[in-house]
């Protein structure tokens, strides 16, 4: 595959291409979908919207608007979208890395968004691939939207992503130094939640969630494939999700942040416990 260029999108030919890739990506039907005005409005009022090109073809795009966070100007984003062909080519991460490139020409030093924390190949490009943290844990964030949830009926929990882009961590990672950053073990560290140790076949159980460790640093386990456990038992998907709400929830509330992600056949994210609560 060719190296893809990517480069502003400004024309509405472009806007409704990004309607085709929101539709083939997510399957949303017309209320979910971001419109052409939208961009049109956002692409000439401070919103950072970048394409990538392979050849000819629209391959994907990131889009983000200008936003406050704990009283901080930055810029969230609010779609990253890469066509299913061109998915594992790195298009995403090129994509982020010229959003960053982008906002920091334009004075930004951070960028937000959200994602499912129970999507563990999203954890592990937010927190390991870009250095990104997160401290924000957000219940049925966007409401009981068919489009967003895991299955019918489960509630949009999200965790809100910060990106510090002008950090050394930023840097490394994007540069491909520090990557996976310390080696965390899951069998030297204690941990608040994991799964049921007779779950060793068939769709992970989570067991009862530990919400009063004390360690600087604690992991907390997540299914490597929630779409597997899902299409399993959806069940199985809301136990999961209500564990790690509590989990995430308590500790946050005490100083941690998530900081780091294992990415095997056992999934974690690694949380840190900075000197306070809004410690950042």
């Amino acid at each position: 595959m060719p190296e893809p260029v990517i480069r502003a999108l400004l024309s509405f030919e472009e806007f409704e291409k990004l309607v085709g890739i929101q539709r083939e990506v997510w399957k949303h039907g017309d209320l979910d979908v971001t419109p052409v005005h939208q961009f049109a409005i956002s692409s000439r009022m401070g919103g950072i919207l970048l394409g990538a090109y392979v050849g000819p073809e629209l391959a994907g795009f990131v889009y983000s608007f200008p936003a406050e966070f704990r009283g901080k100007r930055c810029q969230h984003s609010h779609l990253l979208a890469v066509l299913p062909e061109y998915q594992g080519c790195g298009i995403g991460k090129a994509l982020k890395k010229a959003q960053r490139e982008e906002a920091l020409a334009r004075g930004y030093d951070l960028i937000t968004w959200t994602f499912d924390p129970l999507q563990s190949r999203n954890a592990n490009l937010n927190l390991q691939a870009l250095g990104a943290v997160a401290r924000t844990y957000l219940p049925n964030f966007y409401g009981f939207t068919p489009s967003l949830n895991l299955a019918p009926g489960l509630p949009t929990d999200r965790l809100l992503i910060e990106w510090p882009i002008k950090t050394a961590r930023v840097r490394d990672r994007l540069e491909g130094r520090k990557r996976t950053g310390p080696a965390y073990k899951p069998e030297h560290l204690p941990t608040a939640l994991r799964r049921k140790a007779d779950s060793r076949t068939g769709p992970p159980v989570p067991a009862r969630p530990s919400l009063d460790l004390d360690a600087r640093t604690i992991l907390v386990e997540v299914p490597p494939d929630v779409k597997a456990v899902t299409a399993a038992d959806p069940g199985l998907t809301a136990a999961w999700q209500n564990a790690l709400r509590r989990v995430m929830t308590a500790y946050f509330g005490r100083g941690y942040r998530a900081e780091h992600f294992i990415f095997d056949e056992r999934s974690f994210y690694v949380l840190v416990r900075r000197r306070g609560p809004q410690a950042s």
